[in-house]
């Protein structure tokens, strides 16, 4: 387990530590993911999120008491390649350090629904939408499309869920990419930009502000502070 730093750009003021006890190469391969750039920096990281998925020695870590903790934050545990049993040896963990709070983050959110009753109790549930558009070799061509994910969404509930529209692609207009994000009832909307030079199809300033004060009608919105190069 991981603590966060201090000034990280990862949800701010939400999560203060991460774990990451799934090991191999993340199913959706998007291709912004932060994962493929330490890999690049890092050898360890490289050696642990290549291959085959597996679990990983970090397992049986004692996660303490009164933790935010982001559940595999460099993987997508949810992700349909990922095996029933390492899911549930994951959730396993967390439920036997109950006196923490869990996020749990994927592009596959229709799974979690599948897992909900097996959630530690203090949950909460994220999917990342980049737009409404569909773009598989940016956001990975076996993750579901937003449609799907803003469906999924809308059927977990008993936990605060929160859209991470990160990083922002292009989208059909403001208000048809407010409404599916309207549509996950989430509680949150954390907005964000490619901070990896991955040379995405983005929207313009113009677009971003207005996708903002829309969305600010029905969910709380934080500006990441990545999105400023979008908004000068």
């Amino acid at each position: 387990m991981n603590k966060v730093k201090e000034g990280s750009n990862m949800y701010q003021g939400l999560v203060t530590h991460t774990y990451n006890p799934l090991a191999g190469e993340c199913p959706h391969a998007c291709k912004y993911c932060s994962s493929h750039k330490l890999a690049k920096i890092y050898p360890a990281i490289k050696e642990k999120y290549s291959g085959a998925i597996c679990l990983a020695n970090s397992i049986t870590e004692n996660l303490g008491s009164g933790n935010h903790i982001f559940v595999c934050a460099q993987s997508d545990l949810f992700a349909n390649a990922v095996p029933h049993l390492f899911i549930k040896t994951i959730l396993k963990q967390c439920r036997d350090y109950n006196g923490n709070q869990y996020f749990f983050q994927s592009k596959n959110p229709g799974r979690i629904l599948m897992w909900k009753d097996f959630l530690p109790e203090k949950s909460s549930i994220c999917t990342t939408i980049e737009s409404d558009l569909w773009f598989p070799d940016v956001m990975g061509n076996i993750a579901p499309h937003p449609w799907t994910r803003s469906n999924d969404m809308k059927f977990i509930t008993g936990f605060p869920k929160h859209v991470t529209v990160e990083p922002i692609l292009r989208f059909s207009s403001p208000k048809e990419f407010a409404e599916l994000i309207r549509e996950t009832g989430c509680d949150y909307c954390n907005v964000g930009a490619d901070s990896g030079n991955n040379k995405l199809d983005e929207p313009n300033k113009h677009e971003i502000l207005e996708l903002i004060t829309l969305l600010e009608k029905f969910t709380k919105v934080k500006k990441k502070s990545n999105l400023d190069r979008l908004l000068k």
